[in-house]
Order: structure tokens, then sequence, then C-alpha cells
């Protein structure tokens, strides 16, 4: 995981390992469809990323979990076409590894025993849902190898290593619910959008073209939430041989709260240019909104404006309907630059997106 493709791709001739670009697109749609199948089929549920939930069954009897979860495996598996693995036990940190060993079972489904010692003895300590990179080390150091070690081990001892929240994680292996419930629904503190360049860039138009078009992004994801932004951070980072690379960043307020990216474009895009220093390439931008609030919230207004913030927004509401029934991308600002250009990611491998684009159906012979 993680290695770049040009240090692997000599194995693909042989067969050996096959590629793909990354597909937001497909990847979105298809997490969207598994969770409302779970939606329907669970007493609540809890998305914690892209491709895990936390789900509350509407079983009550122990006996009943396993075949719940076979038969919700294999409605996901029908109706989206994605194997999936399902645990079951107490507390979220023990149903995260009883996710884990139902994915190597036939059956895709594993109910944690009431005693998991056998189960927490044979998983090292860094594998454990809530241990950070940083930790294991210091764990050993207290000779704190497994989960069953971290489980077992004294109140101050854990606390010593890993202050409170390494206790709450010992405290979920001994069976008892310390992880707070999170709304993953609720409205963000913060949008943004950023992606890697296919080819390093050179020039300010490239820099000003894409901070353009991951605005744009970020804008219409802040007007799918029904939030106006204040300001936003943009930023650059140089590119260096070996990876990594200096970030260079400007923050940036707004007249006033918008979710309209004509206004935002206006209001960062001379900034762009002091990010920008000739003879050094980029291989990355990026930008952040921060400041969210809902339409109509209390705040200081300008005295001379006298366009409303409704009107504003009206024509991306527009511009988002016209994206949603034509594609993606149909209706976008000059600023993000018209065509192929060098600073786009290199998605050759793409695969199909036949559930988002009409274009791109799946023929049946």
């Amino acid at each position: 995981m993680g290695t770049p493709y040009f240090q692997l791709k000599n194995r693909e001739a042989t067969g050996e390992l096959s590629f793909c670009s990354s597909n937001y697109e497909l990847y979105g749609d298809m997490s969207r469809r598994i969770v409302s199948i779970l939606r329907d089929e669970a007493v609540d549920v809890e998305q914690y990323s892209i491709d895990e939930a936390f789900i509350v069954p509407p079983t009550t009897a122990a006996e009943d979990y396993a075949a719940y979860g076979r038969r919700l495996r294999a409605k996901i598996l029908r109706w989206v076409g994605i194997p999936c693995g399902v645990g079951f036990a107490l507390t979220k940190t023990l149903a995260k590894i009883a996710n884990h060993i139902g994915k190597k079972r036939p059956d895709g489904v594993f109910l944690m025993p009431d005693d998991p010692t056998e189960i927490l003895a044979s998983l090292p300590v860094d594998e454990v849902w809530g241990v950070g990179r940083r930790l294991p080390t210091k764990l050993r150091a207290e000779r704190i190898l497994t989960a069953q070690h971290l489980r077992d081990a004294p109140d101050a001892t854990i606390r010593a290593v890993g202050g409170v929240t390494l206790l709450r994680t010992a405290m979920e292996l001994r069976g008892v619910p310390c992880c707070e419930d999170k709304d993953y629904d609720a409205a963000p503190d913060t949008v943004s959008c950023s992606r890697s360049f296919g080819t390093p860039a050179t020039t300010l138009e490239a820099l000003e073209e894409s901070m353009a078009s991951f605005a744009a992004q970020a804008a219409a994801k802040l007007r799918r939430h029904g939030l106006l932004a204040s300001g936003c951070n943009i930023y650059a980072q140089i590119f260096a041989a070996g990876g990594g690379g200096d970030f260079v960043g400007r923050t940036v307020a707004f007249p006033i709260p918008t979710d309209a990216t004509n206004e935002m474009l206006r209001a960062f895009r001379p900034e762009v240019a002091a990010l920008y220093t000739p003879g050094l390439r980029y291989r990355k931008t990026g930008i952040v909104f921060f400041g969210l609030e809902k339409p109509g919230a209390p705040r200081q207004t300008d005295l001379f404006d006298s366009t409303p913030t409704t009107e504003r927004s009206q024509l991306y509401k527009t511009v988002d309907a016209l994206n949603a029934r034509y594609g993606k991308g149909k209706v976008f600002s000059a600023a993000e630059g018209i065509g192929e250009r060098s600073w786009h990611m290199k998605r050759q491998k793409l695969s199909s997106r036949p559930t988002t684009r009409w274009d791109e159906l799946m023929t049946v012979k």
C-alpha cells in the first residue's frame, strides 16, 4: 500500500499485479448504496468511513446475530455486488476485531465470543483500533505486546503510556463501551479539496487553474451541506525529490459568508500569485473552507453590499442541477481551464463508472 506505480509496473506485464486508477466517483456511489441498505436493515447506523460503518442490529437474541449478518451480507452482495465482512461484539473496538476475522471466513460473518482472550492473545497490539503509530514502541517497553496484554494491563500503566484515550481502548477490549457515538452525517467544521498533480506544475497558470478547480469541487460539497463559508486557506506543496516538500499557503477572509464559487474565486485568486516562485516545481495544491454557517445565521452585514446572499446561491443551485443532470463538470468556470491539463491526475487506468455516468453504462451481450 502506498508504493508508487513506477516501482511496481514491471510486475504488471507478468500478470502478477493488476492496477486501476483512483475512482472516487464510483467509490462514493457504492458507499452511498451500501449505507442505504444498512439504514433499511438496522436500528441505527454510524458511518465511520467510506467503507466502514457501525450498526445496531434489530435482533435481540445473541443466537440470531449470525443469521442476521449472513442475510445482510447476502443482500449487499446481491444489490451492490460488493462482498463485505460483518463482525458482532459488545464494543466498537471488539467489533472491529470481529469484522477483521469475519472477512476471512467463508460466510464473512463472525460473532465475538463472551470470552475473547484467545483471540486477543494472538492479535499484535499495534493492530488494535485506536493504537497510534507512536504507541507500540512505548507499549513494548512495558511488555504490552498483544491486545490481551493491553486489556489486562494496570490502568495506571496504560494512562502513563497513552493517556485516557488509550485507557478507553483498553476498557473497550474489556467489553465496556467507551467510544462515543459520532454523527458523521452532521454538518462538517471545514470543507476541503486537494489533489496531487499528474506532472509537477511549473507555471502560475497551472496553480491558478488547479486552485479554481478544487475550489469549485469543494464549493459544490459546501452547497450540498447547505452551508456558507466565511473564508478559506489555500496552499501549494513544492516538489522535492524522494517525496514530501515544503508547503506554502495563504488565508483569505470573504467579504460576507458565501457558497458561490465565483465570489470565492474573486476573493482568493489574487493571493495565488503569492504562492508561486518561478523556477520551482509544485506537486499539489488544495483549499480548505472554514467558518461554516447556515444561511440566515446572525452576523455583521456590509452596509454597502446590495446583493443578497440568496441571489448568489441561486446561480450555483442551477449550476449544480445542470451538472447532476448532464454529468459532472458540464458547467464550470473558465478559470478552471479548458481541456486536458498537465496538472490533472494521471488516470489512464480509470475503471468505468456505470452507476453515475450514462455514457459508461454496462453493456449486456
